[in-house]
């Protein structure tokens, strides 16, 4: 008889990521911020590669938030022009690996009308894909998502519930999270996905994230496998 705990083959089926520690990376070697943000993007693709053979079913990650206008206004100009040349290198990839691309975030005056036409875009070559969702948070905060729900609540004069304010999130058929992980070292949730988080597992890695790789994705899983999940209740 197998030995391992039934708990412990439980796979994730909501992975979220901070992917931090870009511009600290290219500090260290001697280059721009802005390499380092580049240097992510290989991280993620095979985050997602990883996300698919573990078989988790979301993976979202932490683009842009809603503090990081306040960085530099070159690294700001950087970011949104990086995020959608990204979009035009990758979706055709992401289209063919059956991986569903969704956002999340305010689309307010701040963010270019071009990068909107292309998250558009992504998200309708996409959207008949099952195998991963791969939910991008830009411009995006979990406070503001909360004052933008409980707005919604006021517009359309329904009572206070947990249930209503869930469906009035950027994305109400978003899972909660399961396992929450942040790189860099940080120990910090930085306002990302704070409802949908409220029970999940978090795990914190030392690895920069242009250093993130399927392995680590594993190993969180793992950890996440090691715990024993009780929601409030008792231990089994």
């Amino acid at each position: 008889m197998d030995p391992t705990p039934n708990h412990q083959l439980r796979v994730p089926a909501h992975v979220a990521c901070v992917m931090d520690g870009n511009g600290r990376w290219a500090e260290e070697r001697g280059l721009k911020r802005t390499d380092g943000h580049s240097a992510g993007e290989e991280a993620l693709l095979d985050a997602v590669h990883g996300a698919l053979d573990l078989g988790v079913s979301w993976l979202t990650v932490y683009a842009f938030s809603t503090e990081n206008w306040r960085r530099p206004t070159q690294e700001v100009r950087f970011l949104m022009g990086f995020n959608e040349s990204l979009l035009i290198r990758r979706r055709d990839e992401l289209n063919e690996l059956d991986v569903r691309i969704r956002f999340i975030g305010r689309r307010d005056w701040r963010v270019p009308k071009r990068l909107i036409r292309r998250m558009n875009e992504s998200t309708e070559l996409t959207k008949g894909n099952r195998k991963l969702t791969l939910t991008i948070a830009f411009n995006y905060g979990g406070r503001a998502e909360l004052v933008d729900a409980v707005k919604a609540l006021q517009e359309d004069a329904v009572p206070v519930t947990e249930k209503a304010i869930a469906e009035r999130l950027y994305d109400p058929e978003m899972p909660e999270v399961d396992l929450w992980i942040r790189t860099s070292g940080e120990h910090r949730i930085s306002n990302f996905l704070i409802w949908q988080a409220a029970y999940a597992e978090l795990v914190f890695t030392d690895v920069f994230w242009p250093d993130f790789r399927r392995t680590h994705l594993a190993e969180a899983v793992a950890e996440y496998q090691r715990r024993d999940r009780r929601f409030g209740g008792l231990a089994h």
